[in-house]
């Protein structure tokens, strides 16, 4: 694809968040250090950050304010010198890092302790009157699992999270929210005896990445596409989320967590749901979130049949040998945890009904490769009966997120010479052609949405309950029946050849990963 020119990114209408304090709990963890404060100072880069703002950390290590900001900028010192990391300006400007450090406070409180949340309240009071922040205040949930329904009911008792007027409070909660069916019901229940719907914000970091939010301006802001998105033109839709590294250091959460619900209740399905979502009346949240939500109602609840689960083990990626699930530090010699998941879901509504979607996501896979591959429906191939049959391909159109974000279609063209003979060929728009964007972690959009009060990318209850209720037959059935042949995929393949098998029953075959 010819490129004309290439275009900053410009944010015409977007104002600076208005002041407020963000209190961050997890302060001292690894989310704090590796994404969420390298996006606050992204957006402090590009002034979208308020005039008046407050940093307030909390975590149980007893340490001083100076030392969590050292700690803070000798992390993303180092962040900024690993090639093909998620934080990668060219180097750390200092004067824009000394302002963000300046708003930067420390607490020292047990998440579980009473007193924690009296001494938060006083530093958030002494903060909003010395800066004048309007009482307004974000908190930010960066912690585990078990934490996030603790740590709202302790706001809630000590006055926290009560708004009056335009002294709003908000409450961002990380995944997983829920590890079943049962404990997200559980949960949101727990989180709105406290805070009202509109308080919440449960994030997931797919949600901010641009080419995620692109399928939407793809789909809706383009006459080309909508047309032919449905049953009547597209065969079936891929959508893969890979990865290279294994478990590594977190056997202690993946043990019992494994690839299916690590990835596919939210990161996946919300990609699903930007995929097959109908159109919204508006961008406004509430129309966005509905629709979603009518998407999820339609899903079919997946029965055991049609999903796949692989453990890697031993194998080369980049010529280097690595070990198996099963010999990674903190995993069980015999461990049941798959890292490899694939499902064939259905859409029981006008638009896509026949069209299966196949989902894939793993750990140890040959590349590190996310993206959305919707095959259209073949033509009749009666005039070109005579061509060979291999250089006659499907119609795809790619959306590629990760790691090089982009578009790509590919269609049958003629092959210039005498005869009439076609070939499969690639028409591509990549992200880094056209627009010069600021460096980001994925979270800037999401953070800076959580400040305005823009809940469009961000999840409501309906819509987590509905994702855990389609693979919740799927749990089930893992978790009962030990898996015989694990491990079943080499490091550095392509996955488990039942995921294989379970295309080519369907007539189908998965693309290659990263082609």
């Amino acid at each position: 694809m010819s490129v004309q020119g290439t275009h900053d990114v410009a944010h015409p209408t977007a104002k600076r968040a208005p002041s407020c304090a963000l209190v961050i709990f997890g302060a001292g963890g690894d989310l704090t250090k590796r994404l969420v404060v390298p996006a606050l100072y992204n957006l402090l880069k590009v002034g979208l950050l308020p005039e008046r703002f407050a940093v307030i950390g909390v975590d149980h290590n007893d340490r001083t304010t100076d030392d969590w900001r050292n700690g803070l900028h000798n992390f993303v010192e180092d962040a900024v010198k690993q090639k093909g990391g998620e934080f990668h300006p060219a180097a750390i400007d200092e004067q824009a890092w000394n302002r963000l450090a300046g708003m930067m406070t420390y607490v020292t409180g047990d998440f579980l302790e009473t007193d924690s949340y009296k001494r938060l309240g006083a530093k958030l009071a002494e903060i909003d009157r010395a800066q004048q922040l309007g009482g307004r205040v974000l908190f930010y949930l960066a912690v585990a699992e078990r934490f996030f329904g603790a740590i709202v009911d302790r706001l809630g008792a000590a006055d926290l999270v009560v708004e009056r007027g335009d002294a709003w409070r908000r409450v961002i909660i990380e995944k997983p929210f829920g590890h079943d069916y049962a404990s997200a019901i559980a949960l949101n229940t727990q989180v709105l005896k406290t805070l009202h719907e509109d308080q919440i914000y449960r994030i997931d970091h797919f949600l901010g990445k641009e080419t995620v939010q692109n399928i939407m301006a793809l789909r809706f802001g383009n006459g080309l596409f909508e047309p032919i998105w449905n049953r009547d033109r597209i065969d079936h839709v891929q959508i893969t989320v890979t990865e290279t590294v294994g478990v590594e250091t977190r056997a202690r959460f993946y043990e019992p967590t494994g690839a299916l619900r690590d990835m596919v209740p939210n990161h996946l399905f919300q990609i699903l749901a930007m995929t097959a979502m109908e159109p919204p009346v508006s961008f406004d949240a509430d129309a966005v979130r509905d629709k979603r939500a009518e998407l999820f109602a339609a899903v079919r609840t997946l029965s055991p049949r049609d999903a796949v689960r692989g453990q890697y083990g031993p194998g080369q990626i980049d010529g280097k040998t690595l070990p198996g699930y099963r010999q990674e530090p903190g995993v069980a010699p015999d461990s049941n945890t798959e890292t490899f998941a694939a499902l064939r879901t259905t859409i029981d509504n006008w638009r896509w009904a026949g069209v299966p979607f196949y989902l894939r996501t793993g750990k140890r896979l040959a590349h590190r490769y996310t993206e959305v591959a919707i095959c259209f429906k073949e033509p009749p191939y009666a005039l070109f009966r005579d061509t060979p049959v291999d250089r006659i391909g499907d119609n795809w159109l790619v959306l590629e997120i990760q790691p090089n974000e982009g578009i790509r279609l590919r269609f049958n063209a003629k092959v210039p010479g005498p005869y009439m003979t076609l070939e499969n060929v690639a028409l591509s728009f990549n992200y880094a052609d056209w627009f010069r964007q600021a460096p980001a972690v994925g979270y800037e959009t999401l953070i800076y949405d959580c400040l305005t009060g823009d809940a469009t990318l961000f999840q409501r209850a309906d819509q987590v309950e509905a994702a855990w209720r389609v693979v919740q037959p799927v749990i089930d059935a893992w978790v009962a029946t030990k898996k015989p042949g694990f491990p079943d995929y080499a490091a550095g393949s392509a996955g488990p050849d039942e995921a294989d098998a379970m295309l080519r029953r369907d007539g189908r075959a998965w693309r290659k990963i990263g082609a």
